[in-house]
């Protein structure tokens, strides 16, 4: 199997998915973050978002498949967790500016 190549503010999101911190460094000031019919707007609506999801579900994601489209980034990844539906395949659609996400919006 080959090993999925992400763009290098892609592949920190996923490594820090249980740092709410280190995923907050992945961020532009101003980016924005839709998940759950809800935007979060902003690196400390972001932060807080992802801490509160974190605890919530315990989930884990592991990413399988990424394409580009429209200047997004699509990945694709399993996650699993304390949710129902779980396991879960989701799609997260990043936008990149500046060697950090702009924007992100998490979808089934």
């Amino acid at each position: 199997m080959t090993a999925l190549t992400l763009p290098e503010p892609i592949a920190a999101y996923f490594a820090a998915e249980h740092n709410p911190e280190a995923l907050a460094r992945c961020f532009t000031a101003h980016a924005t973050l839709k998940d759950e019919g809800h935007t979060h707007t902003g690196v400390d609506a972001i932060s807080a978002f992802l801490a509160e999801a974190s605890a919530r579900y315990s989930a884990t994601s592991v990413p399988f498949a990424i394409e580009r489209e429209d200047g997004f980034q699509i990945v694709r990844a399993n996650v699993t967790g304390n949710f129902p539906g779980s396991p879960i395949a989701l799609a997260y659609r990043f936008r990149l500016e500046r060697g950090r996400i702009a924007s992100l919006e998490i979808t089934a």
